[in-house]
């Protein structure tokens, strides 16, 4: 696989006719935020005769509009100064603190003590779900520009999530009896071998962890590396390992990112699907609604019949969160809220399985169900689909109707609503 970043990718981009105000943007914005792509992205995603309006090139490749104004001008004078790299990595951690890294409190409030010490690289937001951050797996096969794990990427370990240690994830999940449900993310799980891997999983199908139902993977290769499941040197491997998991009486979940239709086109993509599907796994698909990618109706539909023909469940239509790029990926709320009802109307009933548009916030998964007027005053109504505080799951609550507001800060309370924590 061969994989652009840094300089590369600015050669890349050069190769393929960017000007050079392109160029000197893309290595100030990649000098803050990570950029990766790989030569199944470029060549088989990118349609490099509408770039740079082409969704995937929007996706994949840096535009100075990630930052903000002040931000990317004080990098921009450092590149065009000269700077040391010394000089230019100090200023781009200064900006990695600004661009909230670790939104939703998961530092703060997610990672568990266990055995007196904080458990590195594992979060426990729900009582069901333990989030696992193989120190392995903390890379991808391409980087996504609106990312919310991008601190995992930027060679910053003060920000970075990473578990090292399984046994100490299997002490802590043994102790933890309300856990159903193990999620290896990153990063993405499989950009390990499936040796690495097995590692990880194999001491979750213990005896001792039966409460541990379901194995989930957070992946983005069926997107960006079908090949890991088709034609790697160990794809063989990594299908077994999901066979054997699904024959110890374990659901297996892969959790897809698929951000537009077009990751879907290429034939083995539907193949890497088959062969999933044909271990018993199942392949639920998500991803936030951003400008620039797949801001309209229409992707969306396409998208979700194309998963439902292929045998990919719909799962979750998100908000884009508050770090990183934000700025230049945000929708406001109403109108991801009118994305997301058009595209329902276009589908069939088999497709309208995801929901959206959904805000992982600090208190949980707030889904915006509508926009409505409740005696002469216009509100958002809400609903916790899923809450830190079990309690508060399925619970409604207002907000004023703000057509600018992006993100859950950004709203207040309505009508005396009750407000989540």
């Amino acid at each position: 696989m061969k994989v652009y970043s840094h300089e590369r990718l600015e050669r890349l981009a050069a190769e393929r006719g960017m000007p050079a105000e392109y160029l000197h943007e893309l290595r100030v914005v990649s000098s803050v935020l990570p950029f990766k792509v790989n030569q199944y992205v470029v060549d088989e995603l990118v349609d490099w005769s509408a770039v740079p309006d082409d969704p995937i090139f929007r996706l994949t490749f840096p535009h100075r509009d990630m930052l903000p104004p002040d931000m990317f001008e004080t990098l921009s004078a450092l590149h065009l100064a000269a700077a040391s790299p010394g000089v230019i990595r100090k200023a781009a951690r200064a900006a990695h603190a600004l661009l909230n890294p670790n939104p939703g409190a998961q530092v703060d409030a997610n990672v568990p003590v266990h055995e007196g010490s904080p458990l590195a690289g594992v979060q426990h937001k729900y009582a069901e779900t333990v989030l696992v951050f193989p120190s392995q797996g903390q890379t991808c096969h391409s980087y996504c520009g609106y990312c919310f794990r991008w601190s995992q990427f930027v060679g910053n370990a003060d920000i970075r999530q990473a578990a090292g240690d399984v046994s100490r994830v299997v002490s802590y999940l043994a102790a933890s009896p309300s856990v159903t449900d193990v999620l290896f993310t990153g990063g993405d799980p499989m950009i390990m071998s499936a040796t690495v891997l097995d590692r990880w999983v194999t001491p979750l199908l213990a005896p001792e962890l039966e409460h541990v139902r379901t194995i989930r993977f957070g992946t983005k290769a069926l997107s960006y590396w079908p090949a890991r499941f088709t034609t790697d040197q160990d794809a063989d491997d990594m299908l077994r390992l999901f066979d054997r998991i699904v024959a110890g009486g374990r659901h297996v979940a892969v959790m897809a990112h698929f951000s537009h239709v077009r990751e879907l086109e290429h034939p083995e993509v539907g193949e890497a699907i088959r062969r999933i599907r044909a271990t018993g796994a199942v392949i639920r698909a998500q991803a936030p609604v951003i400008a620039h990618v797949n801001d309209r109706a229409e992707d969306w539909s396409a998208m979700w019949q194309r998963l439902v023909e292929l045998g990919v469940v719909p799962y979750y239509m998100f908000v884009e969160r508050d770090t990183g790029a934000r700025n230049y990926f945000g929708v406001p709320l109403t109108r991801a809220l009118q994305i997301y009802t058009d595209s329902v109307r276009g589908v069939s009933g088999l497709a309208r399985s995801a929901r959206g548009p959904v805000m992982s916030a600090a208190p949980g998964k707030v889904l915006i169900d509508a926009v409505t007027d409740i005696g002469g005053t216009e509100v958002f109504s809400l609903r916790l689909l899923q809450a830190r505080d079990a309690r508060q799951v399925g619970r409604q609550f207002f907000a004023h109707h703000d057509p600018a507001a992006e993100w859950f800060d950004d709203l207040r309370p309505a009508l005396g609503s009750w407000w989540p924590r």
